[in-house]
């Protein structure tokens, strides 16, 4: 089943994320050192495209067994202890 409001926030919080991270800044230094855009481009598409899946598999998988409630604190734990780390600079 296909649910628009779910396409339409994780297109919009994915998109946003995404805006100047370590990957956007991989793919622009690619592009002009291989001076091949579209190589680039489609390198980094089928790359995030792999990743988003399995993302989606391991939280599906997760969702079935685990309450929605423990999900979120530990990614809330994660994202908080990810954030430490780089402001201390071991990331």
């Amino acid at each position: 089943m296909f649910k628009w409001s779910a396409f339409w926030t994780t297109f919009g919080a994915l998109f946003i994320a995404e805006m100047g991270d370590k990957t956007q800044l991989a793919a622009i230094t690619l592009a002009a050192e291989t001076r091949s855009p579209l190589s680039v481009f489609v390198g980094a598409a089928l790359a995030l495209a792999l990743v988003s899946l399995i993302g989606v598999a391991v939280g599906t998988l997760l969702g079935q067994y685990l309450p929605e409630k423990l999900i979120h604190n530990v990614a809330a734990i994660a994202f908080i202890i990810i954030g430490v780390l780089m402001l201390w600079g071991k990331m």
